[in-house]
């Protein structure tokens, strides 16, 4: 049997939710794709979906087998389209995002690309933990920060310095900072995720800082500054309304951190598809554009150059 159609029956099964939504999309009755599913696990002698009244559930050997079928069948329409450079993208992208940084600048540009590429749907993957792409499926990732894994390519699309900024209510009871090494005798609000662990950088020191609230959310990190728990760190776009409100006060002007990358990642040795390519010349262009997004050193700039490779780097 066509090992191909069994593989995109169990992609499309995926990616749909059901078998009968996959049929549809195939074009075929939804017998012949549960048939061509089962005929895919007794092949590879593993169970790859776990059915149930109400749906389907990838089973650990499937989520595996899911993310090497996608490469797979990726790669193949990759390379027939290549053909032409004026095929229109098409297919399911995948990309993964901080949900802090999704909701206030990529959202937003979610309908215009939509509406450019017709062809292509998206699945926005909003998750502040680390995301493996060579394991979950995902072709592009969005995060902030340096990469230290070699296997993975950065693309970068904005870069911002942190501020420090606390309540008045704060404030007023524990007394301002005026250097970084008063941050030891102060409450800091710790982000869990920072891949810095409890250290803040500023440009000339490191500095050790402890709390008694740590949290995995952004979000969740400015509304606790709000309510005056203690000394919050990250961009000025997260703490613009309270700025502007007068709920937040910015503390240690004078003492700037290392300016902080946004970047595209995605896999080195990867076929990177079109879709994904068109995805990211569009966010880039368009985070080109908020201010926010690109308070550069002296020495940086924010390269705009649409993206032309289709082959592993």
């Amino acid at each position: 049997m066509d090992r191909f159609l069994l593989m995109t029956c169990f992609k499309r099964t995926v990616e749909t939710g059901s078998f009968s939504a996959a049929a549809r999309d195939l074009g075929m009755g939804q017998p012949n794709v549960s048939r061509y599913v089962a005929a895919l696990e007794a092949h590879l002698g593993a169970r790859l979906l776990q059915r149930s009244t109400r749906r389907l559930v990838l089973t650990p050997e499937g989520e595996r087998y899911y993310a090497d079928v996608s490469r797979i069948l990726d790669a193949v329409a990759e390379s027939e389209s290549s053909l032409s450079d004026e095929t229109e993208p098409t297919g399911l992208l995948r990309v993964a995002c901080p949900t802090a940084l999704a909701h206030a600048f990529l959202m937003p540009q979610v309908p215009a690309f939509l509406a450019r590429y017709p062809g292509l749907s998206l699945d926005l993957q909003l998750n502040d933990r680390f995301v493996d792409l060579l394991e979950e499926g995902a072709e592009l990732a969005i995060r902030i920060g340096h990469p230290n894994d070699s296997a993975l390519r950065a693309r970068r699309i904005g870069l911002f310095k942190r501020i420090y900024v606390a309540a008045e209510s704060y404030l007023s009871r524990r007394g301002v900072p005026l250097r970084p090494e008063d941050l030891h005798d102060h409450d800091c609000i710790l982000y869990s995720h920072l891949n810095t662990g409890n250290t803040w950088h500023f440009l000339d020191v490191e500095i050790a800082v402890s709390g008694r609230f740590r949290v995995n959310s952004p979000q969740a990190i400015q509304e606790a500054a709000m309510t005056g728990l203690g000394i919050a760190s990250g961009p000025r776009w997260l703490y613009e309304q309270g700025l502007a409100s007068g709920a937040l006060r910015q503390v240690l002007g004078d003492y700037q951190a290392p300016p902080v990358p946004i970047q595209f990642l995605y896999v080195a040795n990867r076929l990177l598809a079109k879709r994904a390519i068109v995805f990211m010349d569009f966010i880039a262009e368009a985070f080109a554009a908020i201010p926010g997004l690109n308070e550069a050193d002296g020495n940086a700039r924010i390269s705009t150059a649409p993206a032309r490779t289709r082959r592993p780097l």
